[in-house]
């Protein structure tokens, strides 16, 4: 095994991180790597919004996040390559919390999917632009067609 493969997903749209996780699982496999896939969910813990949730919103709603995410990964490549692959769950921003984990992994690839960008991310840059400049190792980004 010669490193790890971080596969960045939404798992709130299954059907367009469908072929981002096959190809994660495709560049694991070819590099004998270890496949990590994750997800973030927002913070809303820190802000004034977060008082508007019951103590253990959190935890409820990452315990969903982490079922959806098995359930995504089993769907696309099975159960038998869904036992092997490591389940990341994260709070926070997008971009920042793929670095992180990523550094923490020592992932030698990060795979994530860029969909059509919007005017708004032109001006801001969307998470996999951000990723892309800021990663200390390489990124491949799956265009959405």
């Amino acid at each position: 095994m010669s490193g790890v493969v971080l596969c960045a997903l939404d798992v709130s749209q299954p059907e367009h991180e469908a072929p981002v996780l096959r190809r994660a699982a495709q560049m694991a496999q070819l590099d004998e790597a270890r496949l990590d896939v994750m997800t973030v969910l927002p913070d809303y813990g820190t802000s004034m919004v977060g008082s508007y949730f019951q103590k253990d919103f959190h935890a409820k709603a990452e315990a969903q996040t982490r079922q959806a995410l098995s359930d995504l990964v089993e769907k696309v490549l099975g159960a038998e390559a869904n036992a092997r692959v490591r389940h990341v769950v994260s709070t926070g921003t997008v971009y920042e919390q793929v670095l992180q984990v990523a550094k923490v992994d020592k992932a030698t690839l990060i795979v994530i999917g860029s969909h059509r960008p919007a005017l708004r991310d032109y001006l801001l840059g969307p998470n996999a632009s951000r990723v892309v400049r800021h990663s200390d190792c390489s990124v491949f980004v799956v265009r959405d067609t």
